[in-house]
């Protein structure tokens, strides 16, 4: 299974008093990399919303190994474990510049369109998304 990479370096405003990174904060830093992760696909959330296709989160699991500081460089690494029907679900994992573990990630995706109504994950995203599935979740064309 393919993994796409997307580094970060962490910013003052990313952190608490206590120098790392404050706990809401990750899930910027995951869309980030998920916006990333799409134009590596080979297009943007942007012009997905320009089709009338939007991947709202429904539901997401965070779970945190070791505090990120700042100045840190992060690696989030991004793997697409489920694409099928209106389900996108993704894997991320956030490591530091010493290769440790900081962050364990999942977020469940619904596709629809801008209005809200579910709807097939488009062919063409399918196809793209190929690579990044576990070979037993990888829906025939």
């Amino acid at each position: 299974m393919a993994v796409f990479h997307y580094a970060h370096r962490v910013v003052y405003s990313d952190c608490t008093v206590g120098d790392h990174i404050y706990y809401a904060r990750y899930l910027d830093i995951l869309e980030a990399a998920r916006g990333e992760f799409f134009r590596h696909l080979g297009v943007g959330l942007r012009e997905w919303q320009a089709r009338d296709t939007i991947f709202p989160v429904v539901e997401c699991h965070l779970r945190y190994k070791t505090p990120a500081r700042y100045d840190d460089t992060l690696l989030i690494e991004i793997r697409a474990p489920l694409a099928a029907g209106v389900r996108l679900n993704l894997d991320c994992r956030v490591v530091n510049q010493a290769g440790g573990l900081v962050l364990e990630a999942e977020t469940f995706h619904a596709c629809t369109n801008v209005s809200g109504k579910p709807k097939r994950l488009p062919e063409p995203l399918r196809v793209a998304l190929q690579p990044y599935l576990n070979r037993r979740d990888r829906e025939s064309p």
